[in-house]
């Protein structure tokens, strides 16, 4: 009756321990409850698991039970699986021996390995393959029997079970993490690469890339150093570091001319010591690792990509984010190296524009206002060959007259290059009187719609600026070379945003462009970039040329 009930505990604990084994998917608890339960399922003292090497020819891992780990320290190093152990190896059956001493493949053991006699040998099979063993040693009050055979045998077929879903849980969840850092890897790149394209500020994209970066390997700091001359410049940075402005790093022979020089990422565990510059001078607080990426675009090195310490997990980074960060420091660089492209073009028309405008004030000045001071000087000069006073007095009046001209000449030219009224009165005096002497001077016909939200309080000077001189611009433009007899111009503020029309019934776009001197229309692209806002051109719905600007209107001031 005890046999029976005993079996009847036993058989119990092994349904118990089968749906206990299945429901857990960490290998690792998975291996350390299999040893605890066939100690308690046979009584035994030692319990061992040995994992097989991939060859299936010894042991890779040997976990244990019942030994503590001062006794670990002492016996060494751990079996290869050679002994009778070997012998479960070579043929993967269920073993019991009495006395492990007597078998002739005993090997005995080592100094300090605790007295077994008893012994009880189980190979976990997986899919047919053998993938370890269980041994069992010193039953309690005798010899291991059939019973203790036949649990141990049930309790390594629901093992193996429990340890190949543990298994492939455990490498679908690394190929998961794996998809999701690729997914947080392209992720930044295809952000990057969409700043590629959209993106022209160099300052808004290298914000882009420092936060994106840092997000994508969980760095606590990233920061941008960019190449300039023989130098290395801190151009942006993220997480808890300050940027320091004007910081430059020389790179000459210095350590961190390795870096640029190489085309991977790289690991470093000594940042200060490694970089050869004071993480403070660069904004960083201490670090004790960093991970460093140069930026690389068609062979030239632009600046280097340096992450520091990981905000999860060890400090240290992994191969992992060495390539994410590897393939988004690539369109990093590509992005860089596009925005300084603009900028440097920027630069360009804008110097070109520059120069054009002082060509058109110097033919003003040559052909009208140079002329007529030549003019003048020759009448004074005959005037002065007069003798009579009534000879002389219509002279005089002439050259008065002819300076009176001229003064207002000058007072026009001086007007156009920054008019008064713009600073005293505001946009909408100024433009009012633009407009007028548009009117006056061009023959055109003038039609206006000039309204603010609250006229009481000024807007800032450089958009007040930006919408009178697209305006000036736009009214050159059809003045010179659209053949118009009509103009209309709208400035409007609604809900927080300036919209600017210019619209004529001239001949329409010609090549895609209005023409026109001066600034033209890259003047007036750019200068509606630099105050954030969007500037179309297209002819207009019955012939002529729409021109109009849409630019946020914050910051206002009093009168």
């Amino acid at each position: 009756m005890l046999d029976a009930a005993r079996d009847d505990q036993r058989l119990i604990r092994l349904i118990e321990v089968g749906r206990s084994l299945l429901s857990e998917l960490d290998l690792d608890v998975v291996l350390d409850r299999v040893l605890a339960t066939a100690r308690d399922l046979t009584g035994a003292q030692y319990a061992a698991l040995g994992i097989l090497d991939e060859r299936r020819r010894e042991l890779a891992q040997f976990l244990t039970r019942g030994v503590d780990q001062e006794t670990h320290r002492a016996i060494g190093d751990l079996p290869r699986g050679r002994g009778i152990l070997g012998l479960l190896i070579e043929d993967p059956r269920p073993l019991r021996l009495s006395d492990l001493g007597d078998h002739p493949r005993s090997y005995g053991f080592p100094p300090s390995h605790p007295p077994m006699r008893g012994f009880l040998g189980v190979p976990i099979m997986i899919r047919g393959e053998a993938w370890g063993n269980l041994y069992l040693t010193e039953k309690a009050g005798g010899d291991f029997d059939q019973d203790d055979e036949d649990a141990v045998v049930v309790l390594a077929d629901w093992a193996a079970i429990a340890i190949e879903n543990a298994r492939l849980y455990r490498t679908v969840d690394a190929r998961r993490a794996e998809l999701e850092r690729a997914v947080r890897g392209f992720e930044a790149t295809s952000t990057i690469a969409r700043a590629v394209g959209g993106e022209t500020d160099l300052r808004r994209v290298l914000e882009l890339i420092v936060k994106r970066g840092r997000a994508l390997v969980e760095a606590r700091d990233v920061l941008i150093l960019l190449a300039e001359g023989d130098d290395l410049c801190v151009a942006a940075g993220a997480g808890s570091l300050a940027v320091p402005e004007g910081v430059r790093v020389p790179v000459g022979d210095s350590p961190i001319a390795g870096f640029m020089s190489e085309p991977r990422a790289q690991r470093v565990a000594d940042p200060e010591g490694r970089i050869g510059v004071r993480l403070s001078t660069l904004g960083v607080p201490d670090a004790e690792a960093a991970l460093i990426v140069p930026l690389v675009y068609r062979g030239a090195a632009l600046g280097a990509l340096m992450a520091f310490d990981r905000l999860t997990g060890d400090v240290g980074f992994t191969r992992d984010d060495e390539q994410l960060l590897e393939a988004f420091a690539a369109s990093a660089a590509t992005a860089v190296a596009t925005a300084k492209t603009v900028e440097a073009d920027r630069l360009r028309k804008s110097i070109e524009a520059a120069e054009a405008e002082r060509r058109r004030w110097a033919r003003e000045l040559h052909d009208e206002t140079l002329q007529a001071l030549g003019g003048l000087k020759v009448m004074l000069s005959s005037a002065a060959r007069l003798d009579e006073a009534d000879e002389m007095r219509p002279a005089i009046a002439g050259a008065i007259e002819h300076v009176t001209t001229e003064i207002a000449n000058l007072r026009a030219l001086i007007t156009e290059l920054r008019p008064a009224a713009l600073d005293q009165l505001g946009l909408l005096p100024a433009l009012s009187s633009l407009l007028q002497r548009t009117e006056s001077t061009t023959g055109l016909e003038v039609e206006s719609d000039l309204r603010l939200a609250d006229d009481d309080v000024r807007l800032p000077d450089e958009l007040e600026t930006t919408v009178y001189r697209l305006v000036q611009e736009a009214l050159t433009n059809v003045a010179k070379h659209a053949d118009a007899r009509r103009v209309t111009v709208r400035v409007h503020e609604e809900a927080g945003s300036l919209d600017v029309l210019v619209a004529d019934d001239g001949r329409g776009l010609q090549g895609g462009d209005t023409g026109g001197g001066g600034f033209g229309l890259v003047g007036m692209r750019e200068r509606v970039e630099l105050a954030g806002g969007e500037l179309t051109v297209r002819g207009g719905e019955s012939g002529g040329t729409v021109v109009r600007a849409r630019l946020p209107a914050t910051g206002r001031s009093g009168r």
